[in-house]
């Protein structure tokens, strides 16, 4: 059995709310030979929790089976200067040989984004272990940050992050993308197309045994419309509420048609709990929940009619595509999904599973829910129905751990 480190920032589990890629990766490679160990921050994001207890530096858990390092950084909450500082400090723990003692050593060596300093981290490790690096590229750094206009480009944070990412994509063995059309970007690096692949997020099916549609509503019951996951800037929920807001303003009838149900948590949750206040729509017509631990997730999403997701209107940004976790979570419980997005890929349409709209587009996000509640349940059914069959044939784990395997595979037999 072959071993692999794959270093995560951010790596989640299924008792912890959010995605959990590399776990669930990590299930399925034994099948195909290899082992990996997740090396991950002791501090949850966003929630803050440290999950290390006072002087304790690092801990070693195994989670069904998955192994999972936690290195200590300092708690913090907010994309500030403590997140910051939280990422090198996740870096320099990374590559300091007392925390890394205590488990097998690497065939080869996985560093992934979403900050580059993981994957120099990890860069660093598999020089010193003399074994192949992996790139692992969950997001563009700079470019996200300067199409979300949070860096300027040209400035010097900017200049020194692309130089890091390109020292990294031409040390990589292989640079592994979520984004269908990231090779666009990369390429232009000087990296060889043939060195880039796309390994796309995915859903645990097995969590998601076949379900029977949602029972039949009566006609005083309004659908029930949900999104879960992150209420941040990127997420585009304020023109979510706009567009309901809009639903709610021409409806004349005193049955609401369709109940929106907002689960999960970020920086931007109470300014939308404020927004939805002051448009009318908190109790009867939007519910703002918790977030939840994934493992819960498939149990919630039963009760959903249909779901919701919605991105900004950023070409620039989205035009190498998108791969979010809560997507493949929602066509894997065989039920329609709106999306209101302009990136170059599209799961949905794809898959003929739900509605499409543009991006920031509050009217037409309104019209396509009216849209929704207003077809027949078999209707429903049938786009839900192709939805969890696309999943099946393309995006679940156990597939995408395959093409895992073959990449590692094939690096190995290339360094032999």
């Amino acid at each position: 059995m072959k071993h692999v480190w794959i270093l995560n920032h951010y790596a989640k589990h299924p008792e912890v709310a959010g995605g959990a890629r590399h776990y669930q990766l990590a299930r399925h490679l034994p099948a195909q030979g290899w082992r990996a160990t997740l090396i991950a921050s002791s501090v949850d994001h966003p929630s803050g929790h440290q999950r290390l207890g006072d002087g304790e530096q690092a801990r070693l858990e195994i989670f069904n089976d998955v192994p999972f390092l936690w290195l200590r950084t300092s708690s913090y909450l907010g994309n500030g200067g403590g997140r910051m500082k939280s990422m090198i400090e996740y870096a320099w723990q990374a590559v300091r040989p007392s925390r890394l003692s205590g488990i097998a050593r690497p065939d080869l060596i996985i560093g992934s984004s979403v900050h580059p300093f993981a994957a120099l981290a990890g860069w660093w490790l598999a020089r010193r272990h003399r074994v192949p690096f992996l790139f692992e590229v969950r997001d563009l750094w700079p470019q996200t940050l300067i199409d979300m206009g949070r860096l300027r480009e040209g400035s010097l944070a900017s200049r020194g992050l692309r130089l890091l990412e390109t020292f990294l994509y031409r040390r990589a063995r292989r640079v592994l993308t979520l984004l269908p059309r990231a090779v666009d970007y990369i390429a232009r690096r000087d990296v060889p197309e043939g060195r880039v692949v796309w390994l796309s997020n995915g859903v645990d099916l097995d969590a998601y045994p076949e379900t029977e549609p949602p029972p039949p509503r009566p006609p005083e019951m309004p659908l029930t419309l949900m999104y879960f996951g992150s209420h941040g800037e990127a997420n585009g929920l304020d023109v979510l509420l706009d567009a309901m807001a809009r639903i709610k303003d021409a409806h004349a009838s005193p049955n609401v048609p369709v109940r929106l149900r907002l689960i999960g948590d970020g920086t931007a949750k109470r300014e939308l709990q404020q927004r939805a206040s002051r448009l009318g729509l908190d109790g009867r017509w939007v519910n703002f929940e918790p977030a939840v631990p994934k493992r819960e997730i498939p149990a919630l999403a039963r009760e959903a009619d249909a779901f919701v997701i919605t991105v900004r209107d950023l070409p620039e940004l989205y035009r190498f595509g998108i791969s979010m976790n809560k997507l493949f979570d929602y066509m894997a419980a065989a039920r329609p999904v709106i999306i209101a997005s302009g990136a170059i890929n599209d799961p949905v349409a794809d898959a003929k599973a739900g509605i499409t709209v543009p991006p920031e587009d509050p009217q037409a996000l309104a019209d396509a829910i009216r849209r929704l509640v207003a077809l027949p349940p078999e209707e429903r059914e049938r786009m839900g129905r192709a939805g969890r069959e696309h999943m099946e044939a393309v995006y679940d784990y156990r597939i995408l751990a395959v093409r895992l395997a073959d990449v590692m595979n094939d690096v190995m037999d290339e360094t032999r």
